[in-house]
Order: structure tokens, then sequence, then C-alpha cells
């Protein structure tokens, strides 16, 4: 008898207490279909004085049939940064018995689309996705309405409005480079990603023309270089310092750039331009000097991502939200350099 006290209450031991079957408690549990007002009335008193709570896999597959795992599609695997992110969802939804499923769209909307179809062929409980540029994804409308858990997470959804979990790009990039201004710095070069129409890089220049305009300083476009991968990055810092104004400072707008900026200053000799990076590094506080970055939380975006998806197979049936993570900036050397004399 001490054991049985102790053994979770199933749906099973619902349906005895009530006489009926457990298919109608599931009826009932899951309103989806035709129960008489008694029977509902003696499954939730059941359910109640047995303290019977569904787990997720039981919850998942009477909505639909879903099976116990989450999708998450990236844009590169090996970027550090996604792998951050894919630990903190995959530790929030391993906790309710989702294993999480993990692909990489290589940055193409047409791919994006063909692995979150395959997803949906899997009957995945929920979609987490980081878009690529350039897709649409109003043919997930169905599957929103259908009450799929969607998350976009750095950057929203094209023509289609979900939960949302980004950084706080521009916030971010406006305090890097204020932190280069406050250093004396006038000449303050923006190394971004590309294409320029990209989310995370037209949010993080905005900030960093906010800073220079609270610093009283010119948005001259020549200092504005676009690349994707550090070795484009490594090419664009080369032409800024061959430049007859040359910038005394950079701010790089992600880790790959910032990867091509470190060999491009050491192999032209030049440690006296100041850095400071969007997005931490693992080896950030190994070079010399030290990397100053603006460090996102890729740890806590996962988590609300998977907060934002738990909470809708709990059925929250609340409106679309965004959450947006904090970054913070992280000081090591090489953004406290002063202007050369």
């Amino acid at each position: 008898m001490g054991g049985s006290r102790s053994r979770r209450p199933t749906l099973a031991d619902v349906a005895e207490r009530v006489g009926t079957s457990a298919k109608t408690v599931s009826r009932v549990l899951n309103e989806d279909g035709p129960v008489s007002p008694a029977t509902r009335e003696r499954v939730l008193a059941a359910v109640a004085e047995l303290g019977f709570r569904p787990d997720l896999l039981a919850r998942t597959m009477r909505t639909g049939g879903r099976d116990a795992t989450v999708g998450l599609i990236v844009p590169e695997i090996a970027n550090p940064f996604f792998g951050t992110v894919a630990s903190g969802i995959g530790t929030a939804v391993r906790d309710r018995g989702l294993t999480l499923l993990l692909a990489s769209s290589d940055a193409g909307p047409e791919k994006e689309r063909t692995l979150v179809n395959s997803f949906l062929a899997r009957r995945v409980s929920g979609l987490v996705v980081v878009p690529a540029h350039g897709g649409d994804h109003r043919y997930l409308r169905r599957e929103r309405t259908s009450g799929l858990p969607l998350v976009f997470l750095d950057r929203p959804a094209s023509g289609l409005t979900a939960d949302t979990v980004v950084s706080a790009n521009s916030e971010g990039a406006r305090a890097g480079t204020a932190h280069l201004a406050a250093r004396g710095h006038r000449r303050i070069a923006f190394l971004g990603d590309r294409p320029a129409a990209l989310y995370t890089r037209k949010e993080r220049l905005r900030g960093y023309r906010a800073a220079l305009a609270e610093a009283g300083l010119p948005y001259d476009r020549r200092l504005v270089a676009d690349a994707h991968g550090a070795e484009a990055a490594a090419t664009a810092v080369h032409r800024l310092l061959a430049l007859s104004d040359p910038p005394t400072a950079l701010f790089t707008a992600n880790n790959l750039a910032s990867l091509g900026a470190l060999p491009a200053l050491a192999a032209a000799g030049r440690r006296d331009v100041a850095l400071v990076g969007f997005d931490d590094l693992p080896l950030a506080g190994v070079v010399e000097p030290g990397l100053t970055v603006v460090a996102p939380d890729p740890a806590a975006m996962g988590s609300a991502a998977a907060g934002h998806l738990l909470s809708r197979l709990d059925g929250d049936g609340s409106a679309a939200r965004t959450t947006t993570v904090a970054t913070r900036l992280v000081p090591r050397g090489s953004g406290e350099l002063g202007p050369p004399d």
C-alpha cells in the first residue's frame, strides 16, 4: 500500500475511479470530443481528488499525436553562439521529457523550409527557428493556428506573427560604440555582417549610429564595411586601415567579424587600434590585449525560447510576445585603448 500511495496517478487511475474509459478521460482533459456534463464533472472531480497531472508526453499525444521532440533550426552549427543557444533549449526541454532535434539551414531560406517540413512530418511537439535572411514564413500560419508552438530566435519571422526571442542588439551596439567614443576615438569603423538588410546587422548599425550622434561624431559611410565570415572581415579591415584617414577604433558587429579583425590587425602591426566586438569568443581573454566585447546571453535566449514553447504546450493561448535578452559590456583591454597621439 505504501508504494501505491507514492506512485504518480495515471490516466487509467482516473478512468477506474470514474468507471469509464481512459479515452473518455482524455476527451474531458483535452476538450476534444462529446462527453455528457455529468461525466465531465465526475472526471474533473476524480482528477482533483487523485492529484492527477498529465505528463507532457501524454499531453502532446492528445493534441494531435505529436512526437515528444522539439525541432531547432539554426543557420550554422559551427557558430559557437548557436551551439550555446541549443544547449540552453536542450536543457530546458529535456527536463520536461522532450528530445531536441538540431539541424542547420546553412543560412538558406529554401533549405530552412525543407527542414521545417521534415520536422513537421516527424510530428514534432514544437519548433524553434533562427530564420535565414530572405525567407517568408507565411506558410506556417496553418501550423500556428492549429496550436503548434512556434518560436523564432535571434531574428523575427517574416510574414508571420509568432513568439520571438532576440538580443538587445541596438542597445548593445550603442554601448560598445559609446565605450570607444568615451576613450577619445573620433574615427570608429563598423564591421557588420552581410547582407545589409539582415535584422541583426540593421539593429546593430542603428545602435552604432545612435552612439555616434550622442557623441557628436559624424556618420561616415566609408567607415562602414560589410563582410560575411572571418576571411571577408580581415579583407575589410585591411581596406579600412588603408584609408587616407583610417579609423583608430573598430566595432565588429558579430563574432566572425572579430575573428577576422584580430589577425588582420596583428598582421598589419596595428596593436594601437582599439576594438570592441559584439558576441563573446572562447579565447577572448587569452589574446593580447584581451578582447573587449558586448556579450549577449545565448544560454538565456535558448532558455527563454524553450519557456515560450513549453508554455504554449501547457495551453497558453495569449497573444504572441517578444522577449529581448539584455547584453553586457565586458572590458578586457582592446576597447580601452585610446587613440594614437
